[in-house]
């Protein structure tokens, strides 16, 4: 066969046919069963979309359309060209390429019971968000079922999750202020099968001060949440395995029912030297909120976000984290990308904005993590103990 050698440094693809991108809604694509999108289309796709298809039909093989067993992807993955030593661009590319073909299609397992989690840090601009929305994302496309409850006056998680929060429309603010059971805002996402949003309107922006002089007014939303399930659990729905609560940048009444409601707490941390700042103020805030109203609260994830392999600092905040706080420090880090901070433009988050970019992978890899992470001695065969079915595909 004729190959001819791309600048980057390795073979290019041979001419012929390739699987890319359906246009979709917005700039996204739709989401099968696995993650991927399976019809054939002229239509434009990301750079990084387009090189997994060259990269798999240069090994003699069609980009994936269909769940796989966990050892076919490590092995498919495996089998692509390394490219030369001294062309890193086009290692990037393959590395990508074989994380796109292990980690889409992937089932995480369920764990135990429903994880609580709040999403938290005081200090803005960390990717509180952006890190709830697309976790969020990349466990329901695993297999999961999640319920994101945006306590934030802004609302941003309802938007990134296609969810109306206008005035009108029932939110968590009638949850925490007038009493409105949880099942009547709960929403699904358009987007996302097995992905629950209850919105936030601008309501929530006064409610710190209605709370004040109610009774029980840092444990309102946990009262909501167990009546929820207990709801659900009667009706014979499926309990959901996830729940992640968004929390403004602040420490106030708000926040306190997101650390009282939940078990756990996710911290994700920006790459930056003020990010390490706020984050001794907030563990104190965590040993007073254990020490008076929930004993079962603790720190049990730190993702790093927003981080620049090109600059010093960002090593250095990575390093000290990890020093630190290693035990609940995922591995994953979530770089800096274009296109995580274009999908909430189209009322999107980026597993489905564009599934094959550098920031979709990134945050695929953090949700494996803090699944096998709940599942005690969780290995590869968590996979097909979750579906029943995928092992033996």
């Amino acid at each position: 066969m004729d190959q001819r050698t791309s600048g980057l440094g390795w073979p290019g693809s041979s001419e012929g046919e390739t699987r890319v991108r359906p246009q979709g809604r917005g700039l996204g694509w739709p989401a099968g069963a696995d993650g991927v999108g399976s019809t054939r289309s002229t239509a434009v796709v990301s750079r990084e979309t387009s090189r997994e298809a060259s990269v798999a039909n240069h090994a003699g093989r069609t980009p994936l359309t269909g769940p796989r067993s966990l050892v076919d992807r490590e092995e498919l993955a495996r089998s692509l060209p390394e490219p030369d030593e001294d062309t890193p661009l086009a290692q990037q590319v393959a590395l990508d390429a074989r994380r796109r073909i292990v980690l889409h299609g992937q089932r995480l397992p369920a764990p135990a019971q429903t994880r609580v989690m709040t999403v938290a840090n005081q200090k803005g601009g960390v990717g509180k968000t952006t890190t709830t929305v697309n976790l969020a994302a990349a466990l329901a496309q695993s297999g999961l079922t999640v319920l994101v409850i945006d306590i934030d006056p802004q609302g941003n998680a309802s938007t990134a999750l296609g969810i109306d929060h206008h005035a009108e429309v029932p939110s968590v603010y009638d949850v925490l202020v007038e009493g409105l059971a949880m099942a009547e805002v709960v929403q699904p996402c358009p987007d996302v099968p097995g992905l629950y949003c209850a919105p936030a309107t601008i309501d929530l922006a006064g409610a710190e001060i209605e709370l004040v002089s109610l009774v029980a007014r840092e444990s309102r939303l946990n009262r909501a949440l167990t009546a929820y399930f207990a709801e659900r659990e009667a009706s014979g729905a499926p309990r959901f395995d996830y729940v992640l609560i968004d929390c403004p940048p602040s420490l106030g009444l708000l926040t306190v029912n997101a650390f009282v409601a939940a078990r756990e707490v996710f911290i994700p941390i920006q790459c930056e030297y003020y990010a390490l700042e706020g984050l001794s103020q907030l563990l104190k805030n965590i040993e007073l909120i254990q020490a008076h109203l929930n004993p079962d609260l603790h720190v049990s994830t730190i993702l790093l976000t927003m981080f620049d392999a090109r600059t010093r600092l960002s090593a250095d905040v990575a390093a000290q984290v990890r020093e630190h706080f290693g035990e609940v420090t995922l591995r994953t880090s979530v770089p800096r990308s274009v296109r995580i901070s274009e999908a909430p433009s189209h009322q999107q988050t980026v597993m489905t904005y564009d599934p094959g970019s550098s920031g979709a992978l990134s945050y695929l890899e953090a949700a494996k993590e803090l699944a096998l992470q709940g599942v005690e001695g969780a290995d590869d065969a968590g996979d097909a103990r979750h579906t029943g079915e995928e092992s033996g595909s």
